[in-house]
């Protein structure tokens, strides 16, 4: 083979492959039809969370006594327990309930527990040789949480007679009032997929 058409042999593959190629695009990531995985997807964590904070949000349970003077409770993120066989951050699902919640209106969420300890660490500045301490937050001033927000997600796989694997995955919520130790609310959402037997999901 001469090298004209060696050379033209070889651009046809390149221009092959390149035909091949999948191209980047955008996609909705809320869409819970066609961009389907056997892991758990943003669209499974928006629809469970979404969901869940809008019967929370509905229950007359969660209503503060003093709404019509702007009364809303304080909610504390508590721990939502993983128990998957995927590497996934639950921030995300709990993240989803927070800004719901909270742009209701009915609700304040704190962090001063754990999360973020600013609040704790900006106080330690009194002792600060640098610091006005006219501008330094004082004590008793942090507002206690009413209630206690914990869950799970939990995945259970089974083998179907086709060979196909059903896989479950079981989004659990409770919120806990803390005075007396109710739940006020139980939620539970279950987000099964079929896929192939050799599909691995975490």
């Amino acid at each position: 083979m001469d090298m004209k058409k060696l050379i033209a042999v070889m651009l046809m593959g390149v221009a092959t492959l390149t035909g091949c190629k999948t191209t980047t695009s955008y996609i909705d990531a809320s869409d819970t039809k066609t961009n389907v995985t056997a892991g758990l997807s943003y669209a499974d964590f928006s629809k469970a969370a979404n969901e869940m904070a809008d019967e929370m949000v509905a229950s007359k349970l969660l209503t503060h006594p003093q709404a019509d003077q702007g009364g809303r409770y304080i909610l504390y993120i508590n721990n939502i327990e993983n128990d998957t066989m995927q590497r996934i951050d639950t921030d995300q699902l709990v993240k989803s309930i927070r800004v719901k919640m909270l742009n209701s209106g009915k609700f304040l969420v704190t962090t001063a527990f754990g999360e973020d300890d600013a609040s704790t660490k900006m106080r330690a500045l009194k002792d600060s040789k640098i610091v006005k301490k006219s501008t330094v937050k004082g004590d008793n001033q942090v507002y206690a949480p009413d209630f206690s927000l914990s869950g799970k997600i939990l995945q259970r796989n089974n083998t179907l007679d086709s060979g196909d694997t059903r896989i479950e995955y079981y989004f659990q919520l409770s919120l806990t009032n803390i005075e007396n130790g109710l739940a006020y609310y139980e939620g539970e959402r279950v987000v099964g997929k079929v896929a192939d037997g050799d599909t691995v999901s975490w």
